[in-house]
């Protein structure tokens, strides 16, 4: 039986060593990867044409925006603001709000600074995520005193990139935060600055206050979906999958006394992916453990895959524990059985039974 466990730093091999005491015996000397620093331009060689497409992948906006507390959708690439070019240009899919993001693979400096303020004063509301290699103390100075400056229609985020490698391992970055808007946890969890609740109606206001509720509900859990997410005063609440046109959706069904978990598809290949998706229901539904609504919504474009919990109240404040602890277990569990399948979709690999021969897509 294991007895005890102790990492100890060994000064012959300049490694962390894991002791592993058992009863009867022990076990030494396993040893840890060394995480080593790499250049920057040693993997992307250039802004334009290596970080700013990479940056624009969608698991790469996805971790971006989890780093911010944002969720990222890409619009554009190297898109005129002004005289400039922007780097990438993306909506928060939770304010609608543009993000605009600019890249500096070296330390940051007064030009880009300037460029950043024209991207601000040309776009009525918008985050700027300035990236860069290294913030020099002036630069944050400045973005933090931005942040207090303004109002919270423009925000501003200095965030540095790092790359780090384990021994022969792929390169792997982080982003680390060195300059946000003030108070930005509690604006994300609380939405407090962004909408003034006295303005809105009664049922917009109960919109944000249970969605809001929720939020905390999925941090407190810390499962895949515990992230910082601004709630919106709407019927539904969107949480990223990892690609675009798909969202693991919180929906309130006031008529129907019905709030429900679902995976909703909306893009030019909705029908396909859902058709795809269909086609695995039996593993879907096993690994989730019940049945799901399989909604291929005819009248529209988008569809919805889903599971209910009936007659329930939103308006009922004292029931909201059981109803968050619900959505909160089922957002998690279509995020985690769904995630790898949604990435892996080829929209192309669908044939409608019902198309003629000469309409179907090559595969």
């Amino acid at each position: 039986m294991l007895d005890k466990i102790e990492d100890r730093f060994d000064p012959l091999t300049f490694q962390w060593v894991l002791d592993m005491d058992y009863e009867g015996g022990s076990m030494s000397a396993y040893n840890l990867g060394k995480l080593v620093r790499i250049e920057l331009r040693d993997i992307w060689m250039s802004e334009s044409s290596h970080f700013t497409p990479w940056l624009a992948r969608e698991e790469n906006l996805l971790t971006l925006g989890e780093t911010l507390g944002l969720e990222l959708e890409l619009e554009a690439q190297e898109r005129a603001v002004g005289p400039f070019r922007a780097d990438t240009l993306c909506k928060d899919i939770g304010t609608n709000a543009w993000v605009l993001i600019e890249n500096q693979l070296e330390r940051t400096d007064h030009s880009h600074l300037g460029q950043l303020l024209t991207y601000a004063s040309g776009l009525e509301a918008v985050t700027i995520v300035w990236i860069a290699a290294r913030f020099t103390e002036e630069h944050r100075s400045t973005l933090d005193w931005l942040n207090r400056i303004t109002d919270e229609t423009f925000r501003f985020f200095g965030v540095e990139v790092e790359l780090w490698r384990i021994g022969e391992s792929p390169a792997a970055p982080r982003f680390n935060v060195v300059s946000k808007p003030n108070n930005w946890n509690k604006l994300v969890t609380q939405a407090a600055r962004a909408i003034d609740e006295a303005e809105l109606t009664g049922t917009k206001a109960l919109q944000l206050a249970y969605w809001s509720a929720l939020g905390s509900v999925l941090m407190a859990k810390g499962g895949p979906l515990a992230r910082e997410r601004k709630p919106q005063p709407q019927s539904w609440m969107s949480y990223s999958i990892g690609r675009r046109g798909f969202g693991i959706n919180a929906a309130m069904v006031r008529p129907k006394r019905q709030v429900r978990a679902e995976l909703y598809i909306s893009n030019i290949d909705a029908k396909a992916f859902f058709h795809l998706l269909h086609e695995q229901k039996s593993e879907i539904e096993a690994e989730l453990g019940y049945a799901l609504d399989w909604d291929e919504l005819p009248e529209g474009r988008d569809t919805r895959i889903s599971t209910p919990l009936n007659e329930i109240d939103p308006e009922d404040r004292a029931d909201w524990p059981r109803q968050h602890d619900w959505l909160a277990a089922r957002l998690n569990e279509f995020y985690r059985v769904f995630v790898n399948r949604v990435r892996g979709l080829d929209a192309s690999a669908w044939e409608p039974e019902d198309a003629p021969e000469a309409q179907r897509p090559v595969v």
